[in-house]
């Protein structure tokens, strides 16, 4: 047997190791490290004996206190269903404009609303429903085919152009594409309506759009109406807001003029219940920001 050895600093036995020099102590493990692992172990057996632990083939020890979380989950989905069941047949029944008014109901509009919208509509229109080139915004006052919630709840019910026998229905000629009007006067028509938003534009001479508006008056007004703003009756939107479907630039604008649109939105009635789209509709009405 070695002889023992003892560090003379610390007093600790050496384990008769030496690394270049430096001697390694068999320094004895600290105390606490014994408290923690008796402390651990002694929660460990508690919590065996109070609490659902060890598996016994087709169930479980229950434990002295007996507590079941799938229990806990299935009493909470009940309660939560219960309580959903108050507030919602109050939104089934009341007006539109009664629920507004409600800081309760719209409290729950919100955080449902927002699910629903995630679920269903964020595809198309954005997480933050500010949509996106082909895509309207639905945080302004600007709507195709009106913005009361209960357009609005119509609209989700039967889409647009979509397969429902009560479908909204909505088409932009293709002026250029069906030779309707030559290259020139699409050329006018593009400079009037951008002068709409864009007043005293350098690039737009004053004879070209007086002679753009003429042309307007003859071949668009019938859906946009003789001062721009638009036809919610057709889906026909305003030309004299900064909110643009497909994009307000010159080039877009004559694509437009040029090749039609029509847009496309699927109906959700067979989807979505008619409490869901009342919901949609108040969740998004209150989303509306002011009118610039």
């Amino acid at each position: 047997m070695g002889k023992e050895e003892r560090d003379p600093h610390t007093g600790y036995l050496t384990t008769g190791h030496e690394w270049n020099g430096i001697i390694e102590l068999n320094t004895p493990v600290p105390r606490v490290i014994y408290f923690f692992l008796s402390a651990a172990a002694l929660f460990a057996i508690g919590y065996w004996i109070l609490m659902p632990t060890w598996p016994l083939g087709t169930t479980y020890t229950k434990g002295l206190l007996g507590d079941d979380v799938r229990k806990d989950v299935t009493h909470a989905v009940k309660q939560a269903a219960l309580d959903r069941a108050v507030w919602s047949a109050r939104i089934e029944k009341e007006s539109f404009a009664d629920i507004q008014k409600d800081t309760a109901l719209m409290e729950a509009v919100r955080e449902t609303g927002h699910t629903l919208f995630g679920d269903n509509c964020a595809a198309c229109h954005g997480r933050t429903a500010q949509g996106g080139k082909g895509f309207p915004n639905l945080t302004t006052q600007s709507w195709l085919w009106g913005g009361t919630p209960a357009a609005i709840a119509e609209t989700i019910r039967v889409g647009i152009n979509s397969t429902h026998p009560d479908s909204r229905t909505s088409q932009m000629p293709a002026f250029g594409r069906d030779g309707m009007l030559p290259r020139a006067d699409i050329d006018k028509v593009v400079a009037f309506v951008r002068s709409l938003t864009h007043p005293g534009a350098k690039d737009l001479p004053a004879d070209k759009v007086a002679a753009g508006k003429a042309l307007f008056a003859a071949n668009c007004a019938a859906c946009h109406g003789e001062d721009a703003k638009g036809n919610p009756e057709m889906g026909a939107p305003n030309l004299t807001d900064p909110f643009w479907i497909y994009g307000g630039d010159a080039k877009t604008i004559e694509a437009t003029v040029w090749n039609g649109r029509q847009g496309h939105m699927p109906t959700w009635e067979h989807r979505l219940s008619a409490l869901d789209r009342k919901i949609l509709a108040l969740y998004l009405v209150d989303l509306r920001k002011p009118s610039p």
